[in-house]
């Protein structure tokens, strides 16, 4: 499985890290997304990382202010998020799959999700 963690409430221009572990399987083969979805909205792949770590991909909202990055020793992914926006509120979950095509689309079938931590960014 995929856990999650990280998030919480945090003041816009703020940073929060979040945490993507696995267990039960290692993440070495895997490439990795991110996706959030705020309330009443659709879901959105934010980044995607491939096995390697050599190739990382982001949505343009998140551009130049998230880096995604993992350590495969600790079998977790990271999601670094500065200068957070209100509008960067939402659950973000990750999710896996040897496929880094489908991952970076954010296509159905992917081998593993996580449930999500919550983002809350508001004064």
């Amino acid at each position: 499985e995929l856990v999650e963690s990280g998030g919480g409430l945090v003041q816009p221009g703020g940073s929060l890290r979040l945490s993507c572990a696995a267990s039960g399987f290692t993440l070495d083969d895997y490439a990795i997304g991110w996706f959030r979805q705020a309330p009443g909205k659709e879901r959105e792949r934010v980044s995607c990382i491939a096995s390697s770590g050599g190739s990382t991909n982001y949505a343009d909202s998140v551009k130049g202010r998230f880096t995604i990055s993992r350590d495969n020793a600790k079998n977790t992914v990271y999601l670094q998020m500065n200068s957070l926006k209100p509008e960067d509120t939402a659950v973000y979950s990750c999710a896996a799959d040897p496929d880094l095509q489908l991952v970076c689309v954010g296509g159905l079938g992917m081998d593993y999700w996580g449930k999500g931590t919550l983002v809350t960014v508001s004064s």
